[in-house]
């Protein structure tokens, strides 16, 4: 007698998303022979195995620690396991290199920051990926605004003076920065005024800050984690910070707005993408999960005290937000090339 084939049982998620949807939802979508793009997955039977997400950076910094927290509610609401692999290098080519070479299946993610998703298309020659055509958009993590700041005992009031002064006196400042991003940044700052600037890079915030702090320079571009910490340390003073309104961590630092710079408006992000031409319903899973994730208490406590917010978008969302910033970032390359 042959075996009967036993029906596949439907994972907790399925069951779960499947609450969702009321009884007339699920009867109209089932009538039209469509499901919700969620449901459409979990009977796809994704996900069955674990799922890795690559971060293109070292482990321990406060990047990681975010995308960890992210990634162990995922575990918890998609329940099979959530695995991060650091794959730092090449100011992020090699982790992204690594999701594109991979099924496009929604079991290989990338953490996704500025750099991988939009920097390197204007400062990388022969970039080994096209993020646009290379990846899709799942859901935002988290954003934040650099700060602009100086040694704390400065005799800059402010970053207006700083520019007005250095152009009167034909006195080039000295800018520190750490990213491609934050040097574009930097050149379109000083480009307000007509200021003249020598940019130094350095290979991370720690070696900068050594600098700033003992008044080898006289400015620094910085993430908003490492400038807040500073600041309250009293070791540095910030003059300004980059996003369209103040960081509730550094209340008392004015936006570029406010200096009346209205144009000038610079963040740093990252996001969740995976391979272009995985499955829709998957993606939007994948983003309906992440969005969960963000707003659960694990995820908020990690968030909490720390500069910057979540980056609620969705698929679509984050496509637009990508490709504003882009063209933000081909904006300040063409003022570099022209300084």
């Amino acid at each position: 007698m042959p075996a009967v084939p036993v029906p596949r049982q439907p994972s907790v998620f399925a069951k779960d998303l499947a609450m969702s949807l009321t009884r007339r939802q699920a009867c109209t979508a089932l009538g039209a022979g469509l499901l919700h793009p969620a449901l459409q997955a979990a009977e796809s039977g994704w996900p069955s195995k674990s799922i890795k997400v690559v971060m293109p950076y070292t482990p321990g910094g406060g990047a990681d620690e975010n995308a960890r927290a992210v990634a162990d509610e995922l575990q918890r609401i998609l329940k099979v396991p959530v695995v991060v692999e650091n794959r730092p290098g090449a100011v992020g080519a090699i982790a992204a290199s690594h999701v594109i070479a991979q099924p496009a299946d929604g079991y290989t993610l990338l953490v996704a920051p500025t750099s991988v998703l939009v920097v390197n298309l204007v400062t990388v020659k022969d970039l080994s990926y096209d993020p646009f055509r290379d990846l899709t958009p799942v859901h935002g993590l988290n954003i934040s605004a650099p700060f602009i700041v100086a040694p704390a005992n400065t005799a800059f009031a402010g970053l207006k003076q700083a520019l007005q002064q250095a152009k009167a006196a034909g006195r080039p400042l000295n800018i520190g920065n750490y990213t491609e991003g934050y040097k574009l940044l930097a050149t379109w700052v000083t480009s307000l005024e007509g200021a003249p600037a020598t940019h130094i890079t350095y290979k991370g915030p720690a070696n900068m800050m050594i600098d700033l702090v003992g008044g080898r320079l006289d400015l620094g571009l910085c993430d908003a984690t490492s400038a807040v910490e500073l600041i309250k340390a009293g070791k540095v003073k910030a003059l300004v910070q980059t996003g369209a309104t103040r960081d509730a961590q550094a209340p008392d630092v004015p936006t570029m707005k406010e200096l009346g710079y209205a144009e000038l408006e610079s963040y740093v992000w990252s996001s969740l993408s995976a391979k272009a031409g995985t499955p829709a319903p998957i993606v939007d899973a994948l983003s309906r999960a992440t969005a969960q994730a963000l707003k659960s208490p694990t995820v908020q406590r990690q968030m909490q005290g720390k500069p910057g917010t979540t980056l609620d978008y969705g698929p679509a969302d984050m496509l637009q937000f990508q490709r504003r910033e882009l063209a933000r970032y081909q904006k300040m390359a063409a003022l570099t090339q022209k300084s």
